[in-house]
């Protein structure tokens, strides 16, 4: 090999002119083969860190030699008096540390960088506060009360958490599954029909009354609802009951909430189309409710129709912008309250009350209620539905605060949770609220938008109050049909979880099969009654898989202290004189018979 003289650069070599074509072509030919024996030194490297090899050498122990070398640690036995008065001893630092979990704001609002955070916060809750105002008044529609009262529950329970929540991200206000619980409730006991008309009556007065003595007997229901599930969500929270949710799984949730999903699409096909219909409750509500639409749709509004379908077109478009230029948008178009706006400036100057006939918002009293005490007679016959109502609110709240937690690297107080949502709504029932919890598309947008801590809450909290003292009554001529295009829109990303079918269909039948029983009981029983068969059957899957489980005789991959099933893999090999029999489950009363039974037959197979 000739002693070439060249240029060395980062890969690319120059060689000096006045050498031949075939001492150049046996330097290439020299640096491939140079190149090639790297490569394949590098590749055995390689495979070499792949397979690599550990080394324990250990005594060989059975039970009595192990115990015979441990010592067990020496405890004094405590009596009842004495743990209970170890846990009532108080110590300043105790005091401190208590002080600190229930009210969170004093641990963190001290040590907060406000160059830092101060305007990513601010425009978080503006962009937050713009999109809780016209959700607001669209799930009270959903709730059966007056708009205005969503208004009141986008303000006190958003304010309240910003001192006792622990989640930084998420979004406190109406969500759409707990306000069609809600309306559902206020329905059944306060029924269309709570007032009869006289046929013959045709004084409006008469009319408005009626609907008057309706709404605040729906108010008081939903009221008492927001107290006794905050009243209930306290306790668990005080009883340290955070780890229930663990029992609401992802495939009863997502099963759950699509039905939910469902049922409230179909609720809002009435102010779409603008047609007189009676809302339903109850198991098979939604066959009702379909078939009385269907039975009216000739009495369609085709104002209402058309101004509701070009919000709907407007609101997909805005999204879709959104999603597309995500990255390039300083902050999301709110297209919620824009469509709000258009539609309000269109109704109230085409009159489309009086000259089509569409239904508005209606009056949106200016200020803020004095406080009253909810209708506890109420209690006995809402019991169970607010269980339902406090267990659905907190696992949809503590489901989406630990996402957020994960991602931005801080923890949550599932405990803790429970007692802010239980102080929202009980403390928020004394204001006429109804029942709150975290929204996902609102804490999407909070978190998208920089927010950093709860004041981007707090911050929305006050563009609400804003509307609420001072210019609410611009509002009044909004046309519900809207409203229904704004709640329908939102529900996109729920009804997309039609897909978790094929998912779990490839990973779990068993996951599948609780989806299945979620949706379909909530979808034709009710969301109550659903969600109580949802969580009965979760249970059920429970003892089936820990008494069936599967069995495994395993056997030694050679050269490895590896154990994989003999059944499984041709070249494991069972140890000689050695059987190793492996359940993927817990042994206890209910399922010792069939390990028996299991350990008996690999036995027979396998001699």
């Amino acid at each position: 090999m000739p002693n070439l003289r060249f240029k060395r650069k980062p890969n690319l070599f120059c060689l000096q002119p006045g050498f031949s074509v075939e001492t150049v072509e046996l330097f290439l030919l020299h640096c491939c083969s140079v190149r090639s024996t790297m490569e394949h030194t590098q590749e055995q490297e390689a495979c070499l860190e792949q397979t690599q090899r550990y080394c324990v050498q250990r005594p060989i122990y059975n039970q009595e030699l192990l115990q015979g070398q441990l010592h067990r640690r020496q405890r004094t036995p405590q009596t009842l008096g004495q743990k209970i008065a170890h846990s009532c001893r108080c110590s300043s630092k105790k005091a401190k540390s208590h002080l600190y979990s229930f009210l969170p704001i004093l641990k963190w609002l001290p040590r907060y960088p406000v160059k830092e955070y101060l305007l990513g916060d601010i425009i978080s809750g503006i962009s937050t506060g713009i999109m809780q105002l016209p959700q607001g008044l669209a799930y009270a529609l959903l709730a059966a009360v007056p708009p205005v009262f969503g208004l009141y529950s986008s303000f006190y329970p958003v304010f309240l958490y910003t001192f006792f929540g622990t989640s930084r991200h998420i979004s406190i206000g109406t969500f759409a599954v707990v306000s069609m619980m809600i309306g559902g409730v206020a329905v059944r006991e306060v029924p269309d029909e709570i007032i009869s008309l006289e046929s013959n009556s045709t004084n409006i007065t008469d009319v408005l009354e009626y609907y008057s003595a309706r709404d605040t007997k729906r108010v008081q229901v939903a009221v008492a609802l927001a107290f006794l599930s905050g009243l209930i969500q306290l306790c668990l929270g005080f009883l340290r009951f955070g780890f229930v949710a663990i029992y609401l799984t992802e495939p009863l949730v997502r099963g759950f909430t699509t039905a939910a999903a469902v049922h409230v699409f179909v609720s809002q096909l009435k102010y779409l189309l603008g047609i007189q219909t009676s809302r339903y409750s109850g198991p098979l509500s939604l066959v009702y409710t379909l078939a009385s639409v269907f039975s009216k749709i000739t009495t369609t509004n085709i104002a209402a129709l058309i101004v509701g379908l070009t919000c709907i077109i407007l609101l997909l478009i805005g999204k879709t912008i959104n999603r597309r230029f995500k990255k390039k948008l300083p902050v999301p178009i709110p297209m919620e309250i824009i469509v709000v706006i258009i539609g309000t400036a269109v109704s109230a100057g085409m009159n489309l009350n009086e000259s089509y006939k569409v239904n508005v918002v209606g009056n949106i009293p200016q200020g803020l209620r004095a406080p009253a005490v909810p209708e506890v007679q109420l209690i006995p016959a809402i019991l169970g539905d607010a269980v339902a109502i406090a267990i659905v609110g907190f696992s949809m709240a503590v489901s989406m605060a630990k996402i957020f937690a994960l991602k931005h690297g801080y923890t949550i107080d599932g405990n803790q949770e429970l007692i802010a949502l239980g102080i929202c709504n009980s403390v928020g029932s004394f204001f006429q609220t109804f029942p709150i919890t975290c929204s996902m598309s609102r804490s999407l947008v909070q978190e998208s938008t920089g927010g950093k801590t709860q004041i981007a809450g707090a911050l929305s909290a006050i563009m609400v109050l804003l509307v609420i003292v001072a210019i609410g009554y611009l509002f009044e001529p909004l046309p519900q049909t809207v409203l229904a295009g704004i709640v329908m829109v939102n529900l996109k990303g729920m009804l997309k979880q039609f897909r978790d079918i094929m998912r779990f269909w490839r990973t779990s039948k068993i996951e599948l099969a609780i989806w299945v029983v979620a949706f379909v009981a909530s979808l034709f029983l009710g969301l109550d009654y659903g969600l109580l068969t949802a969580v009965t059957f979760a249970m059920i899957t429970v003892i089936y898989r820990t008494q069936s489980p599967e069995y495994r005789i395993l056997g030694q991959i050679p050269n490895t202290d590896i154990y994989c099933d003999v059944e499984e893999y041709e070249e494991v090999k069972e140890y000689p004189g050695i059987k190793i029999f492996q359940a993927n489950t817990s042994l206890y009363f209910a399922n010792s018979e069939s390990y028996t039974s299991a350990l008996k037959k690999k036995q027979e197979t396998s001699c």
